[in-house]
């Protein structure tokens, strides 16, 4: 796939490349200049844990987390 070199010196990442890896606005990315005219760009991990609150938002319902007694540790 081909893309260009914005005014600002932005390259475009083609939607269908965005879309396959699921990659969203704001993740950051490290070039390395490999040699004259070549370049590699990676993709730096994201957080193990991206998404964890969203997930642990979308509850089935409010109300649903019960807490169960339990003995105390301060004894531990």
């Amino acid at each position: 796939m081909r893309t260009r070199l914005s005014t600002k010196g932005q390259i475009v990442l083609p939607a269908a490349l965005r879309d396959a890896d699921g990659i969203a606005p704001g993740e950051e990315f490290e070039v390395e200049r490999i040699g004259p005219d070549e370049y590699r760009l990676t993709r730096i991990s994201p957080p193990a844990n991206r998404g964890l609150v969203d997930w642990l938002r979308s509850c089935p319902e409010e109300g649903w987390f019960v807490e169960i007694e339990s003995e105390s540790t301060d004894s531990l």
